[in-house]
């Protein structure tokens, strides 16, 4: 027996012996703007998320998520400092990028999305609403589940839960304590906490603060409009309770279909 069959006669292997694990990841809510929503679909889907990220160094998995009008609607709190308009943020996509990697995998896809902007592989009509770069820091999942994050963005989860939020005074990991103890209320929850963008990257894309920020990543077994009230509707209240920090963002976003223009005429 070697390495490989002692390693996976368990499921839930520890996220520092896995070899290929998450290290970093991109989340980049984009909104399209109106009259160009069905084409801003297909260029992203058929184009920008293979050219731009999937065919780049050492990134290994990438999903795409949408807001529809019922999304937005769930959002909280009404004054978010990351959307200050609800009703923005339609598309979501999130890559995964190896662990050790990530200088690597930054540097190669500016120089991608620069090269793009040059060939006019890229496209004018939208606007990055929330794009950013963060470190894995954590995972969570709920009773029974053994979901690695490595495969979440694989699986064909009808939806995610997207929570950024600004930990208090005791941190992220006080944070995350607090929710393990409370109970993770999706499958699987990826935390990150802020990574600086690079300065050459895209005029296009705004700076984002760091701080003592997080971000948290639902991966839902349930259709997340069907289970919001009951599961992610009372983190916010909940969290600033507990003097822990404050939510600043929450939206639940669907899995897009592939190769159709679903939901692209409910964005509004």
């Amino acid at each position: 027996m070697n390495a490989s069959e002692s390693r996976y006669q368990r499921p839930d292997i520890p996220h520092s012996q896995r070899p290929i694990r998450i290290g970093s990841l991109l989340f980049t809510m984009v909104e399209p703007h109106r009259g160009y929503e069905v084409a801003y679909n297909r260029w992203y889907e058929r184009d920008h998320f293979y050219a731009g990220c999937m065919v780049g160094k050492w990134q290994f998995a990438g999903g795409r998520y949408v807001a529809t009008r019922a999304c937005k609607a769930k959002r909280y709190p009404v004054d978010s400092p990351i959307v200050p308009d609800s009703s923005v943020g339609s598309y979501l996509a999130v890559y995964w990028v190896l662990d050790e990697h990530h200088d690597e995998w930054n540097e190669w896809g500016v120089e991608q999305v620069n090269w793009l902007h040059a060939n006019e592989r890229m496209f004018l009509e939208r606007d990055h609403i929330h794009t950013a770069l963060y470190e894995y820091s954590d995972e969570l999942n709920a009773p029974g589940s053994t979901m690695p994050s490595e495969l979440a963005l694989d699986r064909a989860y009808p939806g995610i839960v997207a929570v950024i939020g600004e930990a208090g005074p005791g941190g992220v990991d006080a944070v995350t304590d607090w929710m393990r103890a409370r109970g993770c209320p999706s499958d699987v929850l990826l935390v990150g906490t802020p990574l600086p963008l690079r300065g050459d990257r895209p005029a296009d894309v705004p700076d984002q603060p760091t701080g003592n920020r997080f971000l948290h990543l639902h991966f839902s077994l349930e259709d997340p409009l069907t289970v919001w009230d009951e599961r992610y509707a009372p983190l916010g209240d909940e969290l600033a309770a507990a003097g822990l920090g404050q939510v600043l963002f929450a939206s639940p976003f669907l899995a897009t279909v592939l190769g159709t223009d679903t939901y692209t005429d409910q964005l509004w």
